[in-house]
């Protein structure tokens, strides 16, 4: 079985997250995306933050299609990082073939996540592009660091079977939903109400 994992706080989840873990499972051919939803990003603050059973909520909502799955097994596991997170996933699972999920907004920044190194050489990983950021995800850091693990857009279906470190950039229309615009729309409704 091949499973994607995607990750993220999903503060409010959007058409944007479900846009990249539909094209990751059309595109990689996988069986099952799993997202899992965070307690709290450590990168982020959490003055802003939903709780998570009103995240979990909203990722319902907007992933509805086959073979979409919605986790809170980072709160179960008491896993704060995705390395943790992956280790004990692939542990529990060891005849699954995982691969991480991400948003080219994500891979712009992943040279900050706890372990990143550790995780690209963990599980393969799909990155999806994003309007706005998909030129500087492929320049990040992560990208230069790994830049002979990049495959061609053809392999897409075989990236499961890779292994480690092994990415691709994949490539689509672009989906122009974003959590962040989406808090600061609502946080203006809220001023121009108070």
């Amino acid at each position: 079985m091949t499973v994607g994992l995607y990750g993220g706080s999903f503060n409010p989840a959007h058409e944007g997250h479900a846009h990249v873990a539909e094209t990751a499972r059309r595109r990689l051919g996988l069986d099952r995306v799993i997202w899992l939803v965070a307690p709290q990003n450590p990168l982020k603050s959490s003055d802003h933050t939903q709780p998570l059973a009103q995240r979990l909520a909203g990722v319902r909502s907007f992933a509805r299609d086959r073979g979409m799955i919605v986790s809170d097994i980072e709160a179960r596991l008491g896993t704060r990082y995705t390395l943790d997170t992956v280790l004990a996933l692939k542990a529990r699972f060891p005849g699954v073939r995982f691969v991480w999920i991400m948003g080219a907004d994500s891979l712009a920044g992943f040279h900050r996540w706890r372990g990143w190194t550790q995780i690209m050489r963990a599980l393969p990983v799909a990155v999806v592009s994003r309007p706005w950021i998909s030129l500087k995800s492929r320049t990040s850091p992560a990208a230069r660091r790994f830049a002979a693990a990049r495959l061609p857009f053809p392999r897409a279906r075989g990236l499961a079977g890779q292994a480690p470190p092994a990415w691709i950039f994949l490539y689509g229309p672009l989906n122009f939903q974003s959590s962040t615009a989406l808090r600061e729309r609502l946080q203006a409704g809220r001023t121009r109400q108070g």
